[in-house]
């Protein structure tokens, strides 16, 4: 009953869409949820990477690691806000 949804049903909750958010504004939500799912993928990307550099460094013996620079998270591309992780921006209000 509610595995498969038909053509009706999306044309049903196309046009409820439509009149909750109104025509004007569908492609700045549309745009603005794209813009979202890249940087989660990219984030959840960089999750993953960061997790298997992770594991062969910790099989290795315990020694002093050298100075890191700083790093920093990379947005989704077309974003230019890149900004160093644990430093406060205290230009942004």
């Amino acid at each position: 009953m509610f595995g498969k949804l038909g053509w009706p049903e999306i044309i049903l909750i196309l046009v409820v869409v439509v009149i909750l958010f109104g025509a004007k504004r569908l492609p700045d939500t549309a745009r603005a949820l794209g813009r979202s799912l890249r940087i989660l993928k990219s984030e959840t990307k960089a999750m993953k990477e960061d997790g298997a550099a992770e594991a062969p460094a910790s099989t290795q013996s315990a020694q002093p690691a050298a100075e890191a620079p700083p790093r920093t998270i990379s947005a989704a591309p077309g974003d230019v806000s890149a900004r160093p992780v644990g430093e406060p921006d205290h230009n942004r209000r």
